[in-house]
């Protein structure tokens, strides 16, 4: 049978119902996913790893502060030393004028060392005018006076200012100056002293003589070739050691030397540069036979003996002289107790070595003072034997 409700709340019921629920979970889920979003875009960024820290500490910044400092350091002391060395090198380069007056220290009634000073050395060749040279020769260095060109010397064992002034002065004998040149040492070129050699007027022309000989057995005189083979004579290393050996002891001609400091020094270091020169020069092939035996030993004793004494100053004057046999004599002006003669060694090898050392070899002491003796050699054998000539002028002694 039909029922007879009416069909629309049934059919109401049998509608679905609204998810009320389910809108409101979406929502949710929804907002929240925003919200999730939104805090995901402000959040702060992930803690970094501790590999990828920068390992900045103090002993690292120290280690830095002190390198850098280090090369400040090396570069300042670099430039220091380059600017010193270019300061060395423009003074060096700079030509200084000699003083106007630069005499001795040695007082005027001094009997060593009679320095002329209205004196003229008058060299004249044949058929010429006779032409005056100056009386004094440049040292080459600010710290030591002009050399003079003619001086007087006389070598006595009772001398030292007690003989009379009249009597010393007939003894003098005339020398003239023959080379000059600096002593240098290292590679920076240290000036230590300043020497010149000297030879009696009176033995120029035994020395022009043994010297010409050794070219020429029988000229009087050399031209041009035969003064260049003289000159490559002198300088060989063999040869002029034999050459200035032979004249040394042949031709019986009175040398001496002058040596002056350039800077302060001590009578030890003159002795140990002469003693290593000596010994060396003794142990030469042409020298070894003779130069072996006993005697040699003492008078090599004897001469350091002579020098072993105090401070030698700037300036003052040492001579080394040869007599005729060879005999050395040494005498020292400290320029306030005036000349002192230091002693003597008779042993004419002594002498003859401690002359070689300026004269021959493959090092000499000083190679300047070699060129200018041989210079002041070719100047002599170029004119005929005993024609080299002097004036003389009243000499007044140098204070």
């Amino acid at each position: 049978m039909m029922s007879l409700r009416p069909p629309i709340p049934r059919t109401i019921r049998l509608l679905p119902r609204p998810q009320v629920h389910s809108s409101i979970n979406i929502y949710t889920q929804t907002r929240i996913r925003t919200l999730t979003a939104k805090t995901a875009q402000y959040a702060p960024p992930s803690k970094p790893t501790r590999t990828q820290l920068d390992r900045i500490n103090i002993h690292r910044l120290e280690a830095q502060r002190r390198a850098y400092y280090k090369r400040r350091s090396y570069y300042a002391a670099s430039g220091l030393a380059f600017g010193l060395l270019a300061m060395f090198l423009t003074v060096r380069a700079i030509e200084m004028q000699a003083p106007l007056k630069a005499d001795s220290g040695a007082r005027r009634d001094d009997p060593l060392v009679v320095l002329g000073r209205e004196r003229k050395v008058v060299v004249q060749k044949l058929g010429e005018e006779p032409e005056e040279v100056e009386d004094v020769v440049d040292s080459g260095t600010t710290s030591v006076p002009p050399f003079p060109r003619v001086l007087d010397f006389y070598d006595d064992e009772t001398e030292g200012g007690e003989t009379d002034a009249k009597v010393v002065e007939d003894r003098m004998v005339e020398y003239q100056l023959l080379g000059i040149g600096i002593r240098t040492v290292s590679f920076l070129r240290i000036q230590v002293y300043v020497v010149g050699m000297y030879i009696a007027t009176e033995d120029i022309a035994a020395l022009q003589a043994c010297l010409i000989k050794k070219v020429n057995p029988i000229a009087s005189t050399l031209v041009a070739g035969e003064k260049g083979t003289l000159r490559d004579l002198l300088y060989d290393d063999e040869k002029g050691e034999e050459v200035w050996g032979s004249v040394l002891k042949e031709s019986g001609a009175r040398v001496l030397l002058r040596v002056v400091p350039a800077r302060n020094t001590d009578f030890h270091h003159l002795r140990d540069a002469w003693v290593r020169q000596i010994t060396a020069r003794s142990a030469l092939p042409i020298h070894k036979a003779s130069f072996s035996d006993e005697k040699f030993g003492e008078s090599l004793q004897t001469f350091k003996s002579l020098l072993n004494r105090g401070n030698v100053p700037k300036g003052k004057e040492f001579l080394v002289s040869r007599n005729g046999k060879g005999r050395m004599a040494m005498w020292y002006n400290d320029g306030n107790s005036g000349a002192q003669r230091l002693g003597h060694v008779d042993d004419e090898r002594i002498s003859r070595a401690l002359f070689l050392n300026y004269l021959a070899g493959k090092n000499v002491a000083s190679e300047p003072a070699r060129n200018s003796i041989v210079d002041g050699i070719m100047g002599f054998v170029e004119r005929p034997v005993g024609t080299v000539a002097t004036q003389v002028h009243e000499p007044t002694h140098v204070g």
